[in-house]
């Protein structure tokens, strides 16, 4: 089916803009020796030897008796419900990516945070980070997702009432876990990320007061003083030391720092793991067996692990990788976001930013490097999908003439002869009626179409490998028009950029929070 091609296609005059909207508030406002004779040293080897044979008992008998007891700490969830298989990954020398989420059920020892009418069962998701340890041990990103992130969410089942849940396109994120259990939620993120996650490890409130305690409290800085009583958090201005409910309350305030809203508590998340790191790291806790032990007896009674993660050797493995790792290779991040149209005290994934940063995560790029060091990606890991995956858009379902097709680019890249390259590629795959024109400066890549032309511009955006968030229809244009910004201004194949600064701060970094109206 022919469309007519004898209309001249209009340029396009619409700048793509990034989102400046903050996530709002509940009031809604916008807002980490000597010698010895041969007898006598043949006699003494043999007592050496025998001590070193009692010793190696010893030890093993008490690694035996701590792998027993922290077997029997951990509770075990499958890592999916329905949607992921594991892979053949090895845990100790391939690429790893563990799932870390916290629960704000308050069935159990959680109950004097409220009752079960405000959460119970697996509980809604309020901590959800993404650890990331590259192949190499050189380098960690910590990706946090944002609980009021509207998006795709697969279908799932209760692994213990095996009841089954639809689908929801777009549900909130954070929800994921309360109707199936963690392996939903990882499976969401397995679908809006394009990764395979290995492992998960969800944590209760209790955790983090348990373990703040253990290790003797964590240094946290606001740059005012800070009263909150929704979360019980007092803080003075400048360094404080949290442990117990003041750590808790640190991390699960929300009224009491920056806007307001939940992305300021993830930045009281972020610093609060960077500063956890750093003394672990400066006090040598890592090489203090006992307390080790202590540590790792505290965190497994109060973590539910999938099967995969379900015995203390597993834990030592990831400990391993994790202790020789520098400071300042350890990236947090945040998913970028933009306020959700239909309802703004809800967020949305903003894009290409998203898109950008996922495939950098999907081949293991270093988001601490350089943008030009970042840029050259490696061979997709094990454990990770392939970089074309999620497709960026379906294919058509409808055949139609290419070459009686009205299109137009536009070069709003700033690259000379930007428009007439893409012409040419265009030209090869049957769009022959296709004319160039210079732009006005845009940043990002966008295809616009009329009404009866979305097939088209589905297939020339699967041509250039845009994801479907950057095909737009417009009434501006008659036909279909390719805009070229700036992260399109060379290559055959579209390669979403990582933002800007999307490392808010690394392990090595002290940083401030802001505290509320500040």
């Amino acid at each position: 089916m022919a469309r007519r091609a004898d209309a001249a296609p209009a340029v396009h005059r619409n700048t793509v803009r990034r989102s400046g909207v903050h996530h709002v508030r509940p009031d809604g406002s916008m807002p980490v020796r000597h010698g010895r004779a041969a007898g006598a040293r043949r006699f003494g080897l043999k007592i050496a030897g025998g001590i070193v044979a009692l010793v190696l008992v010893a030890v093993l008998a008490f690694a035996g008796y701590w792998l027993i007891r922290l077997g029997t700490n951990l509770r075990q969830a499958p890592l999916s419900a329905g949607n992921t298989t594991a892979d053949a990954s090895n845990d100790a020398t391939d690429r790893l990516q563990i799932l870390i989420m916290g629960t704000d059920t308050r069935d159990g020892a959680n109950s004097e945070y409220g009752s079960q009418a405000d959460s119970s069962g697996y509980g809604n998701s309020d901590v959800m980070i993404l650890m990331d340890i590259s192949e190499d041990n050189k380098q960690i990103s910590m990706t946090s997702f944002p609980r009021d992130l509207m998006v795709p969410i697969p279908a799932c089942t209760d692994p213990k009432t095996h009841k089954a849940f639809p689908a929801q396109n777009p549900g909130q994120l954070n929800s994921a876990m309360e109707e199936a259990g963690p392996g939903c939620l990882l499976d969401a993120i397995n679908k809006i990320t394009g990764l395979t996650i290995d492992h998960f490890l969800l944590a209760d409130f209790n955790a983090v007061k348990e373990l703040s305690n253990t290790i003797g409290g964590v240094d946290v800085c606001v740059n005012a003083a800070i009263d909150d009583p929704a979360a019980g958090l007092k803080l003075n201005a400048g360094t404080n030391t949290v442990q117990g409910e003041q750590a808790l309350a640190f991390l699960r305030s929300r009224h009491g720092v920056g806007d307001g809203s939940d992305l300021s508590r993830i930045k009281s998340q972020q610093a609060f793991l960077a500063s956890l790191a750093r003394k672990v790291r400066s006090d040598g806790t890592l090489t203090n067996v006992p307390k080790m032990l202590s540590i790792a007896d505290t965190i497994t009674k109060n973590l539910t692990v999938d099967s995969g993660l379900a015995n203390p050797q597993s834990l030592t493995t990831i400990g391993n990788r994790l202790k020789n790792v520098d400071l300042p290779k350890v990236a947090f991040v945040t998913v970028p976001w933009a306020q959700y149209a239909p309802d703004p005290a809800r967020i949305q994934l903003k894009e290409p930013d998203a898109e950008g940063l996922f495939q950098a995560m999907r081949e293991g790029r270093d988001l601490t490097a350089p943008p030009s060091a970042s840029a050259s990606p490696s061979a997709s890991p094990a454990g990770t999908a392939p970089s074309t995956v999620p497709a960026p858009v379906a294919a058509p379902t409808a055949a139609y003439a290419k070459a009686a097709q009205p299109v137009s680019v536009a070069n709003g890249s700033a690259a000379p002869g930007r428009a007439q390259e893409l012409v040419k590629l265009l030209a090869s795959a049957g769009f022959t009626q296709t004319s160039a024109f210079a732009a006005a400066p845009a940043d990002s890549t966008t295809v616009y179409y009329s009404a009866g032309f979305e097939d088209v511009a589905k297939d020339i955006a699967a041509q250039f490998n845009l994801p479907a968030a950057q095909i737009q229809p417009s009434r501006a244009i008659y036909g279909v028009q390719l805009l070229a910004g700036a992260d399109f201004a060379s290559g055959e194949k579209y390669t979403p950029k990582v933002p800007d600064n999307i490392v808010s701060q690394t392990a090595e970094q002290q940083t401030c929070q802001a505290a509320f109206g500040q």
